[in-house]
């Protein structure tokens, strides 16, 4: 009788941890709940933009290099322009780059990676040295060279960023896709007569979908940056408002020069933030998928309750 209450004690749930759903292990890791909150905040900040500051950011409204105030939180700029204003509308274009090129890189990067792994031979060869090309070639003068001869504009802007940044995830996506080919339940599938893009995107991405998410936040945070550093060099379209923009203006008024911090830190700061932001997802997906990673209670046994009382 003793025995059995003993034994009783040892059954929890929390062994199912190991087990739970990727989407309740997000919500439960601190990591993952900070960087949602401030990306939350700048994506609010972004859509609230025109209501916030209707009209247009660029235009003049006060005198110039006033510093930060409560009737311009931010300061202005050397032409007059609200700082503030500038920096929540330039939220818009910067995360909308950001996530597009994200999207895209990722999304050729999956097209590659699985048709690489899955069919092999001449395709893999093919494929594969497309990729080593583009991983060769140096990425900031590639990006120098085609800001500069195409036409100015956001969509040119996202089209350099994603010629240049997608073959990083197909080479990441194919080496996963590699050891999933090779499973009994895809030879299965092959053998059942399904269909090879059915197989693919049925059987093999489903068992990516971590190391996908591990991509697109990566691809999300070399979007935002690299943009910023396109724009800063002045190979952007000057008349569109963004953070890199923001800090092209900046260097070109003068604003290192004669000490105006508030002109160029809060573009700066924000990008540093919302990268932080999906480095910590990024982070926190890779503990929730990654065993050695997770951190799990241990059973709640008579031993380990005595050991916590004595503390």
């Amino acid at each position: 009788m003793t025995t059995a209450l003993l034994k009783q004690p040892t059954q929890p749930t929390a062994v199912r941890k190991p087990n739970r759903s990727f989407v309740h292990g997000l919500l439960s890791n601190k990591k993952a709940l900070t960087g949602m909150a401030v990306m939350l905040i700048f994506i609010a900040l972004a859509l609230l933009a025109p209501v916030l500051f209707p009209g247009d950011p660029s235009r003049i409204t006060a005198m110039a290099s006033l510093e930060p105030s409560t009737e311009h939180w931010l300061g202005t700029t050397a032409k007059g322009q609200d700082v503030l204003a500038l920096t929540v509308h330039g939220s818009r274009s910067s995360l909308f780059v950001g996530l597009t090129v994200g999207i895209a890189s990722t999304f050729i990067g999956i097209l590659v990676g699985l048709a690489s792994a899955y069919f092999g031979k001449f395709i893999d060869e093919a494929l594969s040295l497309v990729t080593n090309v583009f991983l060769l070639l140096p990425g900031l003068p590639l990006l120098v060279i085609l800001a500069a001869f195409l036409p100015p504009g956001l969509g040119t802007v996202i089209l350099v960023l994603v010629v240049t940044g997608w073959a990083g995830s197909a080479r990441v996506l194919r080496s996963q896709a590699l050891s999933i080919r090779s499973k009994d339940f895809v030879a299965a599938a092959v053998v059942s007569g399904e269909r090879a893009g059915r197989i693919m995107f049925r059987e093999i991405l489903p068992n990516m979908a971590s190391i996908v998410m591990g991509t697109l936040l990566a691809c999300v945070i070399y979007g935002i940056g690299a943009q910023a550093g396109l724009e800063f060099l002045g190979l952007g379209d000057v008349s569109t408002v963004s953070w890199g923009n923001n800090l092209f203006w900046a260097g070109n008024e003068g604003a290192l020069l004669t000490g105006s911090w508030w002109v160029f830190v809060p573009s700066g700061v924000c990008i540093a933030l919302v990268a932080f932001a999906l480095a910590l997802i990024n982070y926190a997906v890779d503990e929730v998928t990654n065993p050695r990673l997770r951190k799990i209670k241990a059973p709640a046994t008579p031993k380990n309750i005595e050991r916590s009382a004595a503390k």
